[in-house]
């Protein structure tokens, strides 16, 4: 019986080895049908909402450097209990990336990151809350969640440009995609964690299903969500080199370009903009999250 059954799976995998399965072509065919018959969708966004990226990015790049930085160190200073360890820390990393004449790349890269993490956390929080609320979608969307986060950003790239082409449109999807899930599973982590006496005490007093959410629950998760978000915008900015490589313009670009010349300087000069950035933004964000506490 044994023998029959190791048999049987010898052969087994001998006509797995011999007959591949189609996986790639079925993507590719897929890919391929999308793009052709949604071109109706991705076509507007790829030109009006690219054109609208870049008018934003070219706003903030005339607005005077000089005004973007005192605006950051108040805001810095102010939002960390008027402490000047942030401030001081914006007022020279933003010093130092104007000196380095990368200012209007840090611009396109803050448009970059900005629109990326406004749409993932638009479309982040009501997926977390329908998570929430539903057993059954939380077992639907958790896989999908997973598949999100541990399937290699590269790979992103891939139908970003067949549906967007190159440039920022691209970039933001592809940073969409990466960063979304954070924020979805911090705002399904925090509602689900609101006390229950507290809910069975609103149900008793009459609530209706979205006062109970927008009065009860979502204040009470707001921490919890204010982290996930914190998340989201650090992810963003994470594929900022990544999504250069299909051409989305800002400090990335002038990374890659640097790794493509063998120029460690102007790389590290990059690098270093990025850092202070992504620094600047995660200390304003975990201090939002402290006031909201």
């Amino acid at each position: 019986m044994l023998n029959l059954f190791h048999l049987t799976v010898l052969s087994f995998i001998s006509s797995l080895k011999e007959e591949t399965l189609p996986v790639a072509e079925f993507v590719n065919k897929s890919v391929k049908w999308i793009t052709e018959k949604f071109s109706w969708f991705f076509d507007p966004i790829k030109n009006d909402f690219g054109d609208k990226l870049e008018d934003f990015a070219d706003m903030l790049a005339e607005i005077p450097p000089s005004i973007v930085i005192v605006l950051v160190v108040l805001i810095a200073f102010f939002i960390t209990g008027k402490k000047f360890g942030l401030a001081t820390f914006s007022l020279v990393g933003l010093l130092f990336i104007y000196n380095q004449q990368l200012w209007e790349e840090l611009m396109l890269t803050f448009t970059l990151v900005l629109v990326a993490s406004l749409i993932s956390v638009i479309v982040g929080i009501p997926v977390g809350i329908l998570m929430s609320k539903s057993n059954l979608a939380e077992n639907i969307i958790k896989p999908i969640l997973d598949f999100m986060q541990t399937m290699p950003a590269f790979v992103y790239l891939i139908p970003a440009v067949a549906f967007f082409g190159i440039g920022m449109v691209p970039g933001v999807f592809a940073s969409f995609i990466f960063a979304t899930p954070p924020v979805v599973r911090f705002t399904n982590l925090g509602i689900r964690q609101v006390s229950k006496e507290l809910v069975e005490a609103s149900d008793a007093f009459g609530t209706t299903g979205s006062q109970k959410l927008f009065k009860v629950e979502l204040p009470m998760a707001k921490t919890t969500i204010m982290a996930g978000v914190n998340q989201t915008v650090m992810l963003s900015l994470s594929m900022v080199v990544i999504a250069s490589m299909i051409g989305a313009p800002g400090l990335g670009r002038e990374v890659l370009s640097a790794l493509q010349r063998a120029n460690a300087g102007t790389g590290f000069v990059a690098g270093l903009g990025i850092v202070i950035l992504a620094i600047i933004i995660d200390r304003i964000t975990q201090n939002l999250n402290k006031e909201s506490a």
